[in-house]
């Protein structure tokens, strides 16, 4: 990337003490991005969706990963070699993100880390002037999904959600559809992910702490605890200290949706049910099935967990339905449908053949990521839409916790009559750990 380039990148970045060494070198991609074009990118939090966010944005021309950082040394390292089969290569590795963020060369980082983890780096970033991808669901609690909105306008920072959906064709032709008005009034939508994981998960004991991770900086702003493999790696959103089960996994994605195509960002009320019933012994402390019920005024949001079964509505595993009086779309990852209501032996709307999609929404959503960072135009999922969704998946787990109906006041931003459900909305950080203050 250019000098100047360069500059007006950074020109707005608070850029923390110390600097980090890395490596450069060019991607391999479909065609050659000329110098000017290229992205130097961070990764911090290096497993699942961190590493398939980075090789999505590998597939970009002019997008070049320079660095990695994580907790734990052995997926780190093992991810580094992995990095060095695909480019040739080796980049600059640190078990503190901090570090990384000191580098001002790299434009861009993506943050993949656990969600209790979301805010801190994702604000960092912003103040060392850096744009950022940060995963889904935006943070872990209602505050610091408000201050992480805030920092990307203070700072003028391209911020992407992973809430791919917004990057999917299909997605995109389904609401169109759906607000050309050809299903009439949508009195009613229902989200749902019913999946079939989550049914082997044992209670164990505290344990050492393996070599090689640093568990201190693992839990970072969360309670201290002892390290126990079932709050670890993968199976950490079970446990509401770190994430919030199936409702901020599947449901930022699906509830998304809803929100997108209703064309609306907050609700009156919600109320919850639900529990551990289909496996009361399991060890994690979300409910395997939940029901959340939103209600906007003039139509309805339901949204349905199911840990360990996979025959949801409409015969799939996920997906979103707006109900209309004249028909009902659903949609899932793979295509769209309409079913039309049928009056008199005729169809009120009418009926089309299954539209499939092209399953690359991810593709397409890193890709727009690096198209905003080099044009400066909002991107498909910036951070006010992430922390839309993450508001819903969180009043509904609060719901859930609380076993109230909550009020929800859009223009005090915050559950009204409720002091213990609003204790919940708010971030409990760990000293030395605090909320950035945005300067």
């Amino acid at each position: 990337m250019s000098s100047s380039r360069r500059a007006f990148l950074h020109q707005s970045g608070q850029l923390l003490a110390g600097a980090g060494l890395t490596a450069t070198f060019p991607i391999p991609t479909e065609r050659t991005a000329p110098p000017s074009d290229t992205i130097r990118i961070g990764l911090i939090g290096v497993n699942s969706m961190g590493w398939a966010d980075l090789t999505s944005m590998l597939k970009s021309p002019g997008a070049m990963c320079v660095a990695l950082s994580d907790v734990d040394s052995n997926v780190l390292n093992k991810r580094a070699n992995e990095l060095e089969k695909l480019t040739g290569k080796r980049v600059s590795l640190y078990a503190d993100f901090r570090k990384l963020l000191d580098d001002k060369t790299i434009d861009a980082v993506i943050v993949g880390t656990p969600d209790h983890w979301h805010c801190l780096p994702m604000v960092y970033a912003c103040q060392a002037g850096k744009d950022v991808y940060v995963e889904k669901p935006l943070a872990n609690s209602i505050q610091e999904c408000d201050l992480m909105v805030a920092a990307a306008k203070r700072y003028n920072r391209i911020v992407q959600v992973g809430q791919w959906q917004r990057s999917g064709e299909h997605w995109k032709a389904a609401l169109a559809y759906v607000q050309a008005g050809h299903i009439g009034t949508v009195r009613s939508v229902k989200t749902w992910a019913f999946m079939n994981y989550g049914k082997e998960f044992p209670i164990r004991p505290d344990e050492p702490v393996p070599a090689g991770v640093d568990y201190d900086m693992w839990l970072g702003p969360a309670p201290r605890r002892p390290f126990n493999r079932n709050r670890f790696h993968g199976t950490f959103r079970y446990f509401w200290d770190y994430a919030g089960g199936l409702m901020t996994d599947w449901g930022a994605h699906m509830i998304d949706v809803a929100l997108w195509g209703m064309n609306v960002t907050a609700p009156r009320s919600v109320v919850a049910t639900g529990g551990k019933f289909g496996f009361p012994d399991q060890a994690g402390e979300t409910p395997d099935t939940l029901q959340a019920l939103y209600d906007f005024g003039s139509f309805s949001l339901l949204w349905e967990q199911s840990l360990g079964t996979m025959r949801g509505p409409y015969d799939r595993d996920h997906g979103v339905a707006f109900i209309g009086n004249l028909g009902t779309v659903v949609i899932d990852r793979s295509k769209w449908e309409v079913l039309p209501e049928v009056e008199a032996g005729r169809y009120l709307t009418p009926a089309m053949p299954i539209q499939y999609g092209g399953g690359r929404d991810l593709d397409n959503h890193t890709r727009n990521f690096l198209d905003c960072i080099r044009s400066r135009q909002q991107p498909n999922c910036p951070a006010e839409a992430g922390r839309n969704v993450a508001l819903h998946a969180q009043l509904g787990n609060i719901s859930y916790r609380t076993g109230h109906k909550l009020i929800w006041d859009a223009s005090q931003g915050k559950i009204v009559g409720d002091e213990p459900a609003q204790a919940l909305a708010q971030a409990r950080y760990r000293s030395p750990w605090a909320l950035p203050k945005l300067s």
